[in-house]
């Protein structure tokens, strides 16, 4: 009789083990489900968070292409970037469209088929990915226009706009004004200003464009009656009669001289500074006799001499940034003080005035750009 006890409840154990089998086999698929979905649904959650990074930055590059590519060269730079910045998949440029005010509007995405780990238990291979970036980048500045207004000083300087383009390292000059003291004046002195426009031709030489010259004649009166002399300052080859007949654009009495200066006339040449390729420009003042004999308006210990709408520059320890003064379709009326007066000190007493007019577009400078998606 116990022997068949035995055996009954022996069987019943092995029948019960079988059953513990089937019910953990049964469980064990979706907790096994839920494990792998949780892991490529993170997997999916940070390779879209990598692929919108890499959309991101790849929009934005954009905005430094050139202006005259197809946007089929684009779409081919975007899936560069892409790349090059970790995205995974393919990126797509949707639209790129440069208003007349040469604004940008873009509408990129990137879509992945994210393979799965777990998940293919439960027949699912592919988790499809997508992101989209919006893009908008305002016009900015590509052309600048100097104009002399008047100079002084007992110094020769010259101030030139230097700019470095994108991709380079040196700068280069993009305009020169020279000012040659003639050795007359009480209070200041006086002189000649030219204005160049500096370009490059087709072989890579620097070829100095004159587009504006201010030409300042001096007579110094000493005695009077029959011992009354005059003595003239200043080159008067650099005018003919009829200009000298004008009305001059400005006359300077101080002490025993007396100036007038007058614009060359004749003078063609197109004013306007190309810098829509500049990554960075600046303005430098070359004073040989001054102290400080070096002024750069992107060195903080001298950008403080550089005067805007009438305002000195003092005392920010910053450097300037050429291209957020020059205003976009506006006049912008500057100064440097040449080194020769301890600053801060009064607009009047700087020796360079001159006009600064912009003219904003499409520009590869990545300035005014914004994410709006």
């Amino acid at each position: 009789m116990s022997d068949l006890k035995l055996n009954v409840f022996g069987q019943f154990r092995r029948d019960e083990d079988g059953n513990v089998a089937v019910t953990f086999s049964v469980v064990l698929i979706p907790i096994l489900l839920a494990v792998g979905l949780a892991t490529d649904y993170s997997a999916a959650t940070n390779n879209r968070a990598m692929m919108q990074n890499a959309l991101d930055a790849a929009t934005l590059s954009l905005a430094a292409l050139p202006e005259t590519m197809t946007n089929p060269q684009r779409e081919v730079k975007l899936q560069e970037f892409y790349v090059g910045n970790a995205g995974v998949g393919t990126a797509k440029l949707n639209s790129f469209a440069i208003t007349a005010t040469g604004a940008v509007d873009a509408v990129s995405s990137a879509t992945f088929d994210m393979s799965t780990n777990f998940m293919k238990l439960a027949n699912y291979t592919k988790v499809p990915i997508g992101v989209v970036t919006e893009m908008h980048k305002e016009p900015t500045l590509i052309e600048a226009k100097f104009e002399i207004d008047k100079a002084s000083g007992w110094w020769n300087k010259t101030m030139t706009l230097k700019g470095r383009k994108y991709g380079e390292s040196t700068y280069n000059n993009l305009m020169k004004i020279t000012y040659a003291y003639n050795n007359s004046g009480e209070s200041k002195g006086y002189g000649t200003t030219s204005v160049y426009k500096v370009t490059k031709n087709a072989q890579g030489n620097t070829v100095e464009t004159l587009i504006q010259q201010q030409v300042c004649i001096s007579v110094k009166t000493t005695g009077s009656g029959q011992n009354r002399t005059t003595t003239t300052y200043g080159d008067t080859n650099l005018l003919t009669s009829t200009e000298m007949a004008q009305p001059p654009s400005s006359t300077i009495t101080s002490g025993s001289y007396v100036t007038n200066c007058w614009f060359k006339s004749g003078i063609t040449a197109d004013r306007f500074i190309d810098v829509s390729t500049m990554e960075d420009i600046y303005l430098q003042m070359d004073v040989p006799s001054g102290n400080p004999n070096v002024l750069k308006s992107n060195d903080p210990t001298t950008a403080n001499r550089l005067y805007l709408d009438g305002v000195e520059v003092v005392g920010n320890g910053k450097p300037v940034d050429i291209f957020s003064v020059v205003p976009c379709g506006e006049t912008s009326a500057q100064a440097w003080e040449d080194g020769g007066n301890a600053v801060p000190a009064p607009v009047e007493n700087a020796d360079f005035f001159y006009r600064v007019t912009g003219k904003c577009d499409y520009s590869q400078r990545p300035i005014g750009i914004s994410l709006t998606k």
